[in-house]
């Protein structure tokens, strides 16, 4: 029954909200909030990834004190502290979101006592949206394109990637460390999940992809939304999988095949690997058939 279940909500999830996916992130994490366990790595220079349930965290550790991207959801932020602590302080003085879904923000109700939260606008924008979300986890620093902050002696950049996961997209640049986190735009090794309803889309998502790799250092670490840390190699990978399914799908699209006839068709076994995280092939055909179809019925109205 739990695999029917789990299958339905794939089935249904780029046509839902954000409950749906922040849903489907605990539902792939079959851990209870008691049997979560926060990994610590050291990726380079100041920066550290937290794994535990949710989106990677990634923070800057010295002097200053602690910088945090993200923080997961707000009923394992006592076991995100626990772990902080061991690097320096269990209160971050900032805290960076790269998107607003619940599985990046969920803790900022509790680390925005005591942290400056800072996202792109449109994150705050889609949290205040929400009436349930408390407002002391609301970004207090908003930017449209970007920001630097000049903290553990080196330049932190923010920088948005507008539509590709989401209308709200940051990438942070650790310039000294030559540490990137990408957020939810880089699922390391696995299809990802695209949120149309927030004004994420595939094209968007490929042409980031895209600048992104004209513009990170051939030796830097990489830290994605989801999955391991990575390097510029797998960012390469991630970008063809991109490229090469898209092409698939359109392809069939152009011929009038229906969205069933083209998941009947599948992807390249070579691809396969890829639907073992939280959205299998199905899913990412349809996201791919969704968003495409999306834009030609816009440019039918710009007409």
């Amino acid at each position: 029954m739990r695999k029917i279940l789990f299958g339905i909500v794939l089935v249904s999830l780029c046509a839902t909200s954000l409950w749906a996916h922040d849903s489907l992130i605990e539902g792939y994490d079959t851990h209870q909030q008691q049997d979560v366990v926060i990994k610590t790595e050291k990726v380079a220079g100041n920066v550290y990834v937290l794994f535990g349930q949710g989106g990677n965290i990634g923070v800057s550790v010295g002097k200053d004190g602690l910088l945090m991207i993200d923080d997961q959801f707000e009923r394992i932020a006592d076991k995100i502290k626990t772990a902080l602590k061991e690097l320096g302080s269990e209160t971050p003085r900032f805290v960076f979101n790269t998107h607003f879904h619940g599985d990046h923000t969920g803790g900022n109700p509790v680390f925005g006592k005591d942290a400056t939260i800072i996202a792109q606008d449109n994150v705050r924008k889609r949290l205040l949206a929400d009436t349930k979300f408390s407002a002391l986890g609301l970004p207090t620093i908003t930017y449209a394109t970007g920001i630097s902050i000049h903290f553990n002696g080196e330049e932190i950049r923010a920088v948005h990637f507008p539509n590709g996961h989401t209308d709200g997209d940051t990438v942070l640049f650790f310039t000294g460390s030559n540490v990137v986190h990408l957020g939810d735009d880089f699922f390391a090794g696995k299809f990802p999940f695209i949120d149309l309803n927030s004004g994420g889309s595939v094209p968007g998502l490929i042409k980031n992809i895209g600048e992104l790799i004209s513009q990170i250092p051939s030796d830097a670490k990489l830290i994605p939304g989801h999955g391991a840390v990575s390097t510029l190699t797998d960012l390469k990978n991630y970008q063809q999988m991109l490229v090469e399914t898209t092409d698939v799908v359109r392809k069939a699209m152009d011929k009038k095949k229906s969205l069933a006839e083209i998941q009947k068709a599948g992807l390249p076994d070579k691809y396969k690997s890829w639907g073992d995280g939280f959205i299998k092939p199905d899913v990412w055909i349809k996201t791919i058939y969704d968003s495409y179809s999306m834009n030609m019925k816009e440019m039918k109205k710009s007409e």
